[in-house]
């Protein structure tokens, strides 16, 4: 029997409904808090205490959450909306499929420096700017490269789908998943990215390694092979690689420019003290900047900007809606409750264990919530709290929430990109599993490890 999870906007809701009901039926109480040294309001553990007073929400609530949830989080959505807009303004120049088919084709004649160098770049743009549907048009691009070099199916799309979640999982700057869950931890927008960077290095070396060893094993004997047997000829890539101009190298130089400028603008050592408003004005020059290099036709940039806007409205949403699951259960004097009860197990097991106890907490999210931004405002809204409360640094409760999210993007067969790249390549979930389970396995090992060790070495 096949199960069909409802649309995420109508479990979002139904969340909410419940978190209404909670509010009548749990214990409500609240910590104490008090500001550390960087002026951030800390849970102190051990002060939770219950209400003398019952406060009672009216069912109105449910549906003013909404529109007050818009309010408190519009500088997220906001940013959400400037980048989708930029984004889209930059690939309408083609600059983007003309840098990566380039690539592709340059490293198509060595199948080591193909997937090795492919799932880096894949990686990257993953990690620096959150692209995951934009690498669609490229899997029929990488399956014919692919097959000429003896892959098969599975390693293919594998190139593209492990460094979508590699870099989703070691998010430099995403502005998608690590921005906004620095955001509701009250941290620094991209602080930490030093050790993320090195956990980005380590997680390619180990996708890589998985990836060139079943490739080698393959290429050696085909009836190896996942998908042994299948027919090369339905690979056949008829897809156009815009042909890549010095203006498209302008473009990405601009681009990374405004990378660089983002990273220092919001680093201590600036003290300029940038946050999302700067960040967004930021790209929005870039925007300018892109059409007038470009020579676009302003009026059809516009219209491309607002299209690019409206393609991240339902990421808007699905952050408003889980904005608003938290509102309700603030107001409801139940949040510190369902974190007094998440948190008592965890003390007893020490920072560390704690540490990777949310990192499999948000593995396990991430299946009823394959949105980073929407997972972001579920759950961090809890890990935050109890990251206090057991003595973990709010850097690595970040951290953890990103290897939930992003790594399990290429297991979940709840994820649009996964499951949306496996029926282009045709390759079958069961066969998929077969391939990255030992890797989610190292991945797993690893990200825990690596947890505990942010945990022993105060990652602030």
């Amino acid at each position: 029997m096949k199960i069909v999870l409802p649309n995420t906007l109508v479990l979002l809701f139904s969340i909410m409904v419940l978190a209404l009901l909670s509010t009548y039926v749990l214990r409500q109480g609240r910590y104490e808090t008090r500001l550390n040294e960087e002026g951030v309001s800390v849970v102190i553990p051990g002060s939770y205490r219950p209400l003398e007073q019952k406060v009672w929400l009216k069912p109105w609530t449910l549906f003013t959450a909404l529109p007050r949830a818009f309010e408190s989080a519009q500088d997220v959505v906001f940013f959400i909306f400037i980048i989708g807009g930029c984004l889209a303004v930059v690939k309408s120049t083609g600059a983007f499929d003309a840098v990566l088919g380039r690539l592709m084709h340059r490293f198509g004649h060595r199948p080591q420096l193909f997937i090795a160098g492919g799932m880096l770049i894949f990686a990257l743009g993953a990690s620096a700017l959150g692209m995951g549907e934009e690498y669609l048009p490229f899997v029929t691009i990488v399956m014919s490269v692919g097959m000429a070099l003896g892959l098969d199916p599975v390693a293919s799309v594998g190139i593209i789908l492990t460094g979508y979640a590699i870099g989703y999982g070691t998010a430099a700057i995403n502005p998608f998943t690590v921005v906004i869950a620095q955001e509701i931890a009250e941290l620094k927008p991209t602080s930490g990215i030093m050790f993320r960077l090195i956990a980005f290095i380590l997680f390619v070396v180990i996708g890589a390694h998985h990836l060139l060893r079943y490739a080698r094993r393959i290429i050696r004997n085909p009836e190896k092979s996942l998908m042994h047997g299948f027919d090369k000829s339905e690979y056949h890539s008829k897809a156009e690689v815009p042909h890549l101009k010095r203006l498209h190298l302008w473009i990405l130089l601009l681009t990374g420019g405004a990378i660089a400028l983002i990273v220092f603008g919001i680093s201590e050592l600036s003290g300029w003290h940038w946050y999302l408003t700067e960040l967004s004005a930021t790209f929005f020059a870039l925007t300018i900047l892109i059409v007038a290099i470009a020579r676009l036709n302003p009026s059809k940039a516009a219209v491309t900007f607002g299209a690019g806007a409206s393609e991240l409205a339902f990421t808007a949403l699905l952050i408003v809606f889980a904005r608003s699951i938290a509102l309700i259960l603030e107001e409801g004097q139940v949040l510190h409750t369902i974190v007094d009860a998440l948190s008592a197990p965890l003390v007893y097991l020490g920072p560390a264990a704690s540490a990777v106890g949310m990192y499999g907490l948000q593995c396990i999210i991430d299946f009823f919530m394959p949105s980073g931004s929407g997972q972001a405002y579920v759950s961090m809204p809890i890990m935050t709290p109890i990251a206090d409360i057991t003595g973990v640094q709010r850097q690595v409760a970040v951290l953890a929430y990103l290897f939930g999210d992003g790594f399990m993007n290429m297991f979940w067969p709840t994820n649009a990109v996964l499951m949306g790249m496996l029926g282009i390549a045709r390759v079958p979930y069961d066969k998929w599993i077969r391939f990255v389970l030992p890797l989610m396995v190292k991945l797993w090992i690893g990200g825990s490890v690596l947890l505990v060790a942010a945990v022993l070495l105060n990652y602030r």
